[in-house]
């Protein structure tokens, strides 16, 4: 009880002064009153992997959990972006990305955050959980999706993306950062009109972001992880049975995508980028998490070449049963189908309209030659004629 009175103490100020401060970067963003940071310290580069001198098969960026507070990688997360590069060489990865600052400014860089660091580092990662629920909060989001949605689009360009190519984005996020990359879809096809594809592990968010503009979400999961799990209870849009939400949206558009990685937990010696946990293939889970979204990258790419090769009947011309054949068409020249009742109901108003016109000149009825008289049927015996 002593040990609880004397956290409370301590750490009730810290929370209540973090969660009155949490909104102000976000605020300052939409005021204008200061310019989001766009470049990278030197010798940082703005993205690895595949050559900058051909377009690569995909773009793929990073967002890391609440661990990210520099420009970078974190531990853990670099790491992961290691082995994805060294599995994917056809991609250009970005890690740089700041998903816990609209004002893309690293928390590690800043004075009074530096001298936190090496005092109370946990306000370090307070502070990001704080974004978190500030991202979540239907109040700020617009704002914040914008906010980081165009400093992801900064750094894909400075990275060397092209608008309208087609090179497909991928956002690989790691427990928070699954909030931010469904709040970044709108911005990025808004500016980029790329094929956006998710990938998350971990992922806490409220499930209340629009994902029509996602080509598809895959979640990978575990039973084991608990923080995940929390954030299925304290959303209401990520039950279930609602209706609301783009996240359950998209579960109904068959675009969400569930791959379980049990026994991973969120954090910790067993979690899912852990390269000291193995399991009975001799695979880390590192290995088995990085191989995991090389796969989803892969076969993405060459369910979208095989379309490309095998394009579906229909598209683009008619099929075949419903080309109208050469006999009907009038020589020389292309006619327009129509289907056969059409032609037969066209064919007998002409004949209904010609048989009028030749019993009348001039609107005047004239008699027609006996050979031209409609032949009329024998009357029985006792009918008048």
């Amino acid at each position: 009880m002593n040990d609880l009175l004397v956290w409370a103490v301590v750490f009730g100020p810290v929370l209540l002064a973090e969660g009155l401060l949490a909104r102000y970067e976000v605020l300052a963003y939409g005021a204008g009153w200061r310019t989001p940071t766009t470049t990278l310290p030197d010798g940082v580069p703005y993205a690895r992997g595949a050559a900058p001198d051909a377009p690569p098969d995909a773009y793929l960026v990073y967002l890391d959990g609440i661990g990210k507070r520099r420009v970078r990688d974190s531990r853990d997360g670099g790491e992961l972006v290691k082995a994805v590069i060294a599995r994917g060489p056809e991609l250009r990865v970005l890690g740089q990305v700041q998903p816990y600052s609209p004002l893309a400014d690293p928390l590690a860089d800043r004075p009074v955050w530096a001298w936190l660091r090496r005092r109370l580092g946990l306000l370090l990662f307070l502070h990001n959980v704080m974004q978190i629920f500030v991202a979540a909060d239907h109040r700020y989001r617009p704002l914040y999706n914008r906010a980081v949605g165009s400093q992801i689009t900064t750094q894909l360009r400075r990275a060397g993306y092209q608008p309208d190519t087609g090179v497909p984005v991928v956002l690989l996020s790691y427990s928070g950062g699954a909030q931010v990359a469904t709040g970044a879809v709108d911005e990025l096809h808004a500016q980029l009109r790329a094929p956006l594809l998710l990938i998350m592990f971990g992922g806490f968010h409220n499930g209340a972001n629009d994902l029509t503009n996602a080509e598809h979400v895959h979640d990978l999961i575990s039973a084991s992880d608990r923080v995940a799990r929390v954030g299925t209870w304290i959303f209401p849009r990520r039950w279930p049975l609602s209706r609301r939400g783009g996240w359950n949206g998209a579960a109904r558009a068959g675009k969400l995508t569930v791959h379980r990685l049990d026994p991973a937990t969120h954090v910790g010696p067993a979690s899912y980028i852990s390269p000291t946990a193995l399991l009975p293939d001799g695979r880390s889970h590192l290995d088995r998490t990085a191989d995991e979204v090389i796969t989803i990258i892969r076969a993405r790419r060459e369910t979208a070449v095989s379309a490309q090769k095998h394009p579906p009947a229909g598209h683009g011309a008619r099929t075949t049963a419903e080309q109208p054949s050469a006999a009907l068409r009038p020589a020389g020249e292309d006619a327009v189908f129509e289907p056969g009742w059409r032609r037969r109901r066209a064919g007998g108003r002409r004949s209904r309209a010609a048989a009028s016109s030749r019993g009348r000149v001039d609107g005047r009825d004239r008699a027609l030659p006996r050979s031209e008289s409609p032949r009329r049927r024998p009357t029985a015996a006792g009918e008048a004629p």
